[in-house]
């Protein structure tokens, strides 16, 4: 046969690689690992691998860990990936324990030895385990290992050594899935500024601008918009809040607009409605190049604690400037705080949104084939 013929695979463990490590017997310790939905949707979209689920769940089916446990969450697990067009074309589940030395279990091969008749392109293969045993799985089925874990250690056969779908998805596929990051530094005679920003990240990040609640609005910002964010600012409150909210914003602008690059693939347009208690907040943006701010709503008290409540339309209208996006801002009546927390969060959402990138896609959203 020829060998372009054979099908290719792709072999992957699933917890630790799939959904955090962990004895999964409830349907509140599913977690799954950032971006792999979105790494295995193009993945699969952009390429001809066949995707092989294969795990070893240790002692399933004993006291400690009752089988109708562990295919509750199983079956949701596949559910959901199904669901977000991430799915797997096969399955092959050891639920020995290591003592019983069954030839099936990782790094063994017997549960997938119809995979080595002569039908499969090894060679071109790979196996993605977070585990030295998968990387030794790899060996004993003559494939490449690609080892999803933190730090380097190499080996024989293991082509990639990260912790990041994005980057396992980019070595697959051509595709250039990296983090979208960037470093912004600005110092003036009013604040000094050094800020990081990775649209793709987790959720996580230091802020310290010196004004606690703004500090509690942009950590909204970081996780519901999951983002990572490092940021240190040194301003002159001793005058009043103005210049440090309003050079975040410019700066925190600019970094997203640079993070974006040439916005090709990215869904352009982000919207999020939600509610803070009493308070109905409705965000809406579009990175279209041009920048533009409506902000339709009152604060019902001038300060929250010290902080000035009309900084945040100025912080919003300077990041617009700065991002060159269009943004609408609505907000109903009630608690200062709630107010303000609800438009931050709803942001954020809408934010998320807007710069997520369409899986496989590298076009620009616009009919004049490009966003300034």
């Amino acid at each position: 046969m020829n060998a372009k013929a054979l099908k290719k695979v792709l072999f992957i463990d699933r917890d630790g690689v799939i959904v955090e490590e962990t004895q999964v017997d409830s349907l509140e310790k599913i977690r799954f690992i950032p971006h792999v939905m979105e790494a295995l949707r193009t993945i699969r979209r952009q390429t001809d691998y066949l995707l092989v689920m294969v795990s070893n769940q240790d002692g399933v089916g004993t006291p400690s860990f009752p089988m109708e446990d562990f295919k509750l969450c199983h079956d949701r697990i596949i559910q959901i990936l199904e669901g977000e067009d991430a799915s797997f074309d096969d399955q092959r589940i050891d639920f020995s324990l290591p003592q019983d030395g069954c030839p099936g279990r990782k790094p063994g091969t017997a549960m997938l030895a119809d995979y080595m008749d002569g039908q499969y392109d090894l060679e071109n293969s790979f196996m993605i385990g977070d585990r030295a045993s998968d990387m030794q799985l790899a060996r004993n089925l003559g494939c490449s290992g690609i080892w999803f874990h933190e730090g380097h250690e190499g080996g024989e056969g293991i082509v990639l050594e990260t912790s990041s779908w994005l980057e396992v998805a980019s070595f697959l596929t051509g595709c250039d899935m990296e983090h979208r990051k960037a470093h912004i530094v600005r110092t003036t005679k009013e604040t000094s500024i050094d800020l990081t920003v990775d649209l793709d990240g987790n959720g996580r990040g230091c802020i310290e601008t010196g004004i606690g609640f703004f500090d509690h609005m942009l950590e909204q910002l970081v996780r519901h918009g999951r983002l990572d964010v490092e940021a240190h600012l040194e301003g002159d409150t001793w005058v009043d809040e103005h210049h440090s909210v309003e050079d975040m914003a410019l700066c925190l602008g600019k970094a997203v607009l640079s993070a974006l690059g040439d916005k090709r693939g990215i869904q352009r347009y982000g919207f999020d409605l939600l509610c803070m208690d009493e308070v109905h907040c409705e965000v809406s943006m579009d990175f279209s190049g041009r920048s533009d701010l409506v902000f339709d709503g009152r604060f019902s008290r001038e300060y929250v604690g010290s902080f000035p409540t009309e900084m945040i339309r100025h912080f919003f209208k300077s990041f617009s400037n700065e991002a060159r996006c269009s943004l609408y801002i609505a907000f109903s009546d009630g608690n200062a705080h709630h107010q303000a927390e609800a438009v931050f969060k709803a942001f954020a959402r809408a934010l998320r949104m807007a710069v997520r990138r369409i899986s496989g896609s590298d076009e620009v959203v616009s009919t004049k084939g490009v966003l300034e």
